[in-house]
């Protein structure tokens, strides 16, 4: 029997996947630590030490050795690399400087598939390292149809590709709906990598991932443009407006070449899973992007 979500199993098995997505998955110690045994205080050292000099008042203590400094509680603090001054540490590109770095990697792609290996090559954004695959796009890059999500999840770092997932699965019955399939449309997301344990990307991780989703919607020049979610609408559009007042509206993507793109903000399939009255909401911004299509 598959244990159900809310049983303690399955939260401790999700959060062990956590775990092992941000790469914790080595014991720190050969043996079980005993983390309730008492250990030996400075007050208790102290009263033995009393006691003893009181039972031997003739015995002259010996020198003591010369103490030895210890480190301040700010230097406590400090990572032991960080403690040793005399070894040099490796320079760190700041964030700012990988943005301008990925606009260029963006701008020199002449095709989608450059622009995937320029992603692929590309190590500026720290999710790469905690990510099993790229996960770039999937469906048709000539398709008259786009859509663009937030970023991968778990079903989605496995099989590198975009929505395969439940939410995928949603979003299929959805194109079928309006007479479409993966064939006919190209899915893509703002982030080509999966955060940790599913988490939300910060804000420098999207935009040192901006350039790349931008320059792919300029390649594959679609049609109609659609954002699902709020955050890719928020990147998108360039927009601090939530999703339900966005959504069902008409709005414009301009790319760097001046291209003005239709785009219709609407929900993220995941939304739908967990909302499913507001189903009949995406269904309508749906039918209106089949009648834009059809012009």
């Amino acid at each position: 029997m598959v244990p159900d979500a809310d049983t303690p199993s399955a939260s401790l098995r999700e959060l062990l996947h956590f775990y092992a997505d941000a790469g914790a998955d080595e014991v720190l110690s050969e043996g079980a630590t005993d983390w309730f045994a008492q250990a030996e205080t400075p007050e208790s050292s102290a009263g033995a030490s009393e006691k003893a000099v009181v039972a031997q008042p003739e015995r002259v203590a010996a020198p003591s050795s010369p103490q030895r400094n210890e480190p301040s509680p700010a230097l406590r603090s400090m990572s032991p690399a960080r403690r040793e001054t005399g070894r040099p540490q490796p320079a760190s590109i700041p964030d700012g400087a990988q943005v301008a770095r990925a606009r260029e990697l963006a701008r020199e792609a002449r095709t989608l598939d450059e622009l995937r290996e320029q992603l692929a090559a590309f190590d500026g954004c720290n999710l790469k390292f905690t990510a099993k695959n790229l996960v770039f796009a999937d469906g048709n890059p000539e398709a008259d149809l786009m859509f663009v999500g937030e970023a991968p999840g778990r079903d989605e770092d496995i099989e590198g590709l975009p929505f395969v997932g439940r939410s995928g699965q949603l979003l299929n019955r959805m194109l079928a709906a309006i007479g479409r399939d993966r064939q006919s449309a190209y899915i893509a997301n703002v982030i080509p990598w999966r955060p940790p344990g599913n988490r939300t990307p910060t804000p420098i991780e999207t935009e040192i991932c901006r350039p790349f989703i931008e320059r792919q919607i300029e390649l594959a020049a679609p049609k109609v443009l659609v954002t699902l979610g709020n955050p890719s609408t928020k990147t998108l559009l360039n927009t601090q407006v939530g999703i339900m007042r966005m959504r069902g509206n008409w709005q414009e993507h301009r790319t760097a070449d001046g291209i003005v793109i239709p785009t219709m903000p609407t929900l993220h399939p995941a939304y739908l899973l967990r909302n499913p009255a507001a189903k009949k909401l995406a269904w309508r911004d749906f039918l209106e992007i089949k009648a834009r299509l059809a012009d």
